[in-house]
Formats: C-alpha cells, sequence, structure tokens
C-alpha cells in the first residue's frame, strides 16, 4: 500500500502538474477587436494593456464612462494617446463594446 502511494506521489503527481498549465493555455483566445469605424484608434490602446480590459469593462461602461476610462488612462497613466483620438475611441468602444441599452 504504501509502495503505490509513493509510486502516485512520485510519478503521477509531477506529470499532472505538466499537463494543467497546457490545458489552461489553450483554452484562452486572442482578443481581437470588432472591424468598425475606430478599431485604428483603439488599437493605441495595446501601448500599455491587452485588449483584454475591453472585454472586461464592456458591460460596464457606457459613452461617458469610456470617455472617462481613456482620459484617466492619458492623464492619470501616461497612455501615448492623443487627446484628438478620445472621441473616436471612446464612440468606437461604446458603439462595440458599450453598456447594453436597459431592458
Amino acid at each position: 500500500m504504501r509502495a503505490a502511494l509513493f509510486l502516485v506521489l512520485v510519478l503521477v503527481a509531477p506529470a499532472l502538474l505538466l499537463v494543467a498549465p497546457a490545458k489552461a493555455g489553450a483554452q484562452e483566445e486572442k482578443v481581437v477587436l470588432k472591424d468598425a469605424p475606430g478599431r485604428d484608434k483603439a488599437m493605441q490602446c495595446l501601448a500599455c494593456h491587452s485588449l483584454d480590459y475591453i472585454q472586461m469593462n464592456s458591460r460596464f461602461l457606457d459613452k461617458a464612462g469610456w470617455t472617462a476610462s481613456v482620459n484617466k488612462m492619458i492623464n492619470a497613466f501616461g497612455a501615448p494617446i492623443p487627446k484628438e483620438d478620445v472621441d473616436a475611441i471612446a464612440t468606437y468602444l461604446s458603439e462595440n463594446y458599450g453598456k447594453p441599452p436597459p431592458k
């Protein structure tokens, strides 16, 4: 009985650790922004973070929220986004990833 437990701990457990991370990584999908006017401007967000943030915030932000978020990225975090692109980015994000309208 002890020998069997020893074999499981020494041989099987490490093998499971090698397989588990591979499975988790295989399930991740690359985020691709929807093709629509303003997408090129919104791609500037990649200068600081992944596009996952857009999808994570999409259910919470309307145009005013996206505008405030983009301005925060510029003013608080120093995002290299020209001020004249803020409206185009916020419009794109709100139209394609914005908070759903109330039912």
